[in-house]
């Protein structure tokens, strides 16, 4: 039998079908070279809906069940079934909020817990790597460790890494992180010239192809077929593609596509490896599985081979990856390609209160195409909380101001900022509400950031830590101490934990709130533990680090309606919710704006109580208000039919008019006219430019000294508060202060970047250096 080696390390090549489904495999990829039925478990007769255990809010530190009837305990009915069917093909179409992830993990535990499956002969694989070491994390918990639970790439290239040597010889390519310099020097070489925006477009169009196992020449054919809207001329982003494979190929290096790619065609081409992989690996389960491509759809099949130890969950319903390739065909057909499985429907929403369940209910109500159904109807099983809160601004700043204002008076009402996310359409809307935030005092994370166990301030932490834990009795450090958290915090406090946080939004609050993690971290485990030493706590902090179980990080949350899937929060701001941004412009087909309508979707069921929905009649200050909220809200808040109202109520339910603030803030900003360049007269839309108020290309007629004067004053005020310099003004405002050179409140009102709080807090010392006064923090010789 031949084997498989891949034309790219310079060895024969030869095309193959897929032989299950008639799905071509490209050449490219196509490797060639030379020489027992556990019955179900039955409920407690005594099961009532009050004697389940929430889905959410599991402590850090659970008992570990200590038999494997245990681990049953505190599941409903239907998580228990999806619990107990251990055997044969199991769909379990899960809606949000519905404890997928207890009852897939509480399934798994069960399973090795009871003797049935062995740790070693499962694999458990989903889509991201928080939620693979979260999953970890609980298994660990259960009394499960050993199994392994990894993202379909991770799991792939292990596999990669090992049968390399034996498939192909020599030690596997490097693997490039991002793709997209590659592209680059791909476009430069067919002399095609791309800018930021279509060098980005042009990648995901190449990693949707490979996904779905279509090479160069089929792409044009392939992107019609499922209405794709190319960034380029397909035959262009063809050329593109294979001058992609080809750079790859001379400079010997793989993408993480090529990790599914390769696996599978040394999976399907030698039946020995196969064989080896299938008697490690007896036992599957697949988590989100509506988001499976196809190319994850074919290596899946590779690695069951003919049997069907299959568990598959997923929610039709909150697909959303599409552009990617992921479908929710494999899940909607999954009784089709095994006629004998065991379906399971979870709909009890122990995350989310009836109101927020009602929006989103009728959200799907309103749904059209083959997801919608199967949609599920959730049924909240929490206590009535408050009605969601619609909120109109006038534009995208106020919008900002509006949800910091909102942030700020929940914190101080004792919400935690960990428990609080504000969630948008694109990932570029994030700057005009990290700035808002940083205005309003308020400490946040950007979601999709560094991983928490890879900060450096968590790394110094860790070996603080252990070399206390080493020495004991020994450091000085700890002579004063009685338990584990006061050692910790000791430790710590040689790392810049203090009891209080520091001022301001800053590098400095942010590393005060990993160090804080640690702290709350160990007074959780002692509690779980009383005698647990330091020892243990380093112990498990290693544990947690190899699962990436990370503890929560007090901060507000900033994320993007796709980085938010899986994640919840107590609140929810969800905004820019304006047609155009959601659906957003691009949108074009009927199966786009069901995508759209499933993305607000996921972004509504990430809230347990509290939920504000929001968006802006304009995008800039005096613009035309020509937006109206989304379609999708039609008929669902209170007072909107087809179109959205002018009018409008005020109060819990209803749509709230919202403002920025204080009296004088909200005068300045009803007397804004459109903004005008002050050189040329033309109208600025850029917000750089805004701040400016002028166009970059006009001429500057800037003080540099007064501004070299205002850099400093930043400067101290920043490193007094903790925050980054941005954080008191940015560039960009600093330079519209030093060509206006403002000489009265008013004037300095005037100028973009210049809030009412900062105004308030700044104000005095701005127009003093712009009187060339003398004041705290600019040296004299400036």
């Amino acid at each position: 039998m031949s084997l498989v080696l891949l034309r790219c390390w310079g060895v024969r090549v030869r095309s193959g079908w897929n032989a299950r489904d008639g799905a071509p495999i490209p050449a490219s990829v196509r490797l060639q070279a030379a020489p027992c039925g556990q019955p179900p478990h039955p409920s407690p007769p005594t099961w009532q809906h009050g004697g389940v255990t929430p889905a959410t809010h599991s402590t850090l530190f659970p008992q570990v069940p200590d038999a494997a009837d245990a681990v049953l305990e505190g599941l409903d009915p239907e998580q228990r079934e999806v619990a107990t069917a251990l055997h044969g093909p199991v769909c379990v179409l899960a809606g949000a909020g519905t404890g997928k992830t207890r009852a897939i993990t509480h399934r798994i535990a069960y399973g090795v817990r009871a003797g049935i499956l062995q740790p070693s002969s499962v694999l458990a694989v989903t889509f991201t790597n928080r939620a693979a070491g979260e999953m970890r994390g609980r298994l660990r918990q259960l009394g499960a460790s050993g199994v392994q639970a990894r993202t379909f790439h991770s799991a792939a290239l292990r596999q990669l890494q090992y049968f390399w040597p034996k498939a192909v010889g020599g030690s596997l390519p490097r693997l490039v992180d991002r793709k997209i310099q590659l592209v680059a020097d791909a476009a430069a070489a067919c002399h095609v010239r791309l800018d930021r925006g279509e060098l980005r477009d042009v990648t995901a169009e190449i990693e949707w192809s490979k996904v779905t196992q279509t090479v160069p020449a089929d792409y044009a054919a392939a992107a019609a077929k499922a209405g794709r809207d190319a960034p380029r001329h397909p035959a262009e982003i063809a050329q593109l593609y294979a001058a992609y494979e080809d750079l790859k190929r001379d400079r010997a290096v793989i993408d993480f596509e090529d990790v599914l790619l390769l696996t599978v065609a040394i999976l399907q081409d030698r039946h020995d490896i196969a064989e080896e992989v299938r008697a490690q690996y007896q036992h599957f389960v697949v988590d989100e599985y509506q988001d499976v491509s196809p190319l994850q759809q074919r290596l899946l099949e590779l690695w069951l081979g003919e049997r069907d130890n299959l568990c598959v969950v997923g929610d039709a319903s909150q697909t959303i990856y599409s552009f990617t390739g992921a479908s929710p065909d494999h899940l909607l057909d999954f009784r089709t390609r095994h006629p004998g499985a065991t379906v399971v429907k979870l709909v009890r929403d122990y995350r989310s209160s009836p109101q927020v369940v009602h929006l989103a209910n009728g959200l799907l109500a309103q749904a059209r195409g083959r997801a919608a159904e199967h949609r599920l109807e959730l049924i909240s099983q929490r206590a009535p909380g408050p009605d969601p809160v619609y909120s109109e601004y006038t534009d995208e700043p106020a919008e900002a101001e509006g949800a910091a204002r909102r942030v700020r008076d929940l914190i101080a009402s004792g919400v935690p900022a960990a428990e609080i996310a504000i969630l948008f359409r694109t990932n570029s809307q994030s700057e005009i509400y990290e700035q808002a935030l940083a205005d309003a005092g308020v400490p946040y994370q950007l979601r999709g950031a560094e991983r928490f166990f890879d900060r450096p301030e968590v790394r110094k932490a860790g070996i603080a830590l252990r070399g206390a834990a080493r020495f004991g009795g020994n450091d000085a450090l700890l002579d004063d101490t009685v338990d584990l958290p006061s050692q910790v915090r000791a430790v710590l406090s040689g790392e810049g934990w203090t009891s209080q946080p520091p001022a301001g939004s800053g590098a400095v609050r942010e590393r005060w709130e990993s160090l804080a993690a640690l702290v709350h971290l160990a007074q959780d485990f002692a509690a779980a533990k009383p005698d647990a030493t330091l020892g243990d706590l380093v112990a498990e902090l290693d544990e947690r680090a190899g699962a990436q179980h990370a503890p929560p990080v007090q901060g507000v949350t900033l994320a993007s309606l796709h980085s938010a899937k899986g994640l919840e929060w107590d609140v929810v701001l969800l905004v820019g919710v304006a047609e155009g941004m959601m659906p957003i412009t691009y949108a074009k087909t009927d199966e786009q704006i069901e995508e759209e309508r499933r993305l607000l979707y996921v972004g509504v069921t990430r809230a347990r109580e509290h939920l504000s929905v929001s968006w802006a009649l304009s995008r800039s200050p005096g613009g035309r208000p020509g937006r109206r909220p989304s379609r999708f809200l039609d008929g669902l808040r209170p007072g909107s039919g087809n179109a959205a109202p002018r009018g409008g109520t005020v109060g819990t339910g209803g749509v709230v008019r919202g403002t920025t603030g204080g009296v004088e803030d909200v005068v300045r900003r009803v007397n804004r006219k459109p903004a005008r360049c002050r050189v040329c007269g033309r109208t600025l839309t850029d917000a750089g430019e805004m701040k400016l108020m002028r166009c970059e290309d006009c001429p500057s007629d800037m003080d540099e000294g007064l501004y070299q004067r205002l850099r400093d004053w930043r400067a101290a005020q920043a490193e007094r508060s903790g925050q980054p310099d941005f954080c008191v003004f940015t560039d960009k405002t600093l330079m519209a202060i030093a060509e206006a050179v403002p000489a009265t409140p008013a004037e300095l009102a005037g100028i973009p970047g210049v809030l009412t709080r900062k105004l308030k807090r700044f104000g005095t010392d701005v127009l003093a250096i712009c009187a060339g006064q003398d004041v705290e923090g600019v040296e004299d010789e400036h």
